[in-house]
């Protein structure tokens, strides 16, 4: 269990930094939405079973799919 932990906290750390470093929009509302799935299954792991549905729903759900729509409303010009 506690590989498991260390495996989920490095791969935050990576979702985090790559939502940073990345400088296409689309591809950082969906690391983020990576990023907050994977805190909802360490919430659970955590047995913190409301914070980690409320996570799911809101900031891997509602969240990227607000962020998605804001991003298909607008021009994208790529050089």
């Amino acid at each position: 269990m506690v590989i498991l932990n260390v495996v989920l906290i490095v791969f935050l750390i990576i979702c985090a930094i790559a939502v940073e470093k990345t400088r296409d929009l689309l591809g950082a509302v969906i690391i983020f939405g990576a990023y907050s799935l994977t805190m909802a299954i360490l919430w659970l792991i955590l047995k913190a079973p409301d914070i980690a549905l409320t996570e799911a729903a809101i900031g891997a759900g509602a969240t990227t799919i607000l962020l998605i729509a804001t991003i298909s409303r607008t021009r994208r010009l790529e050089r």
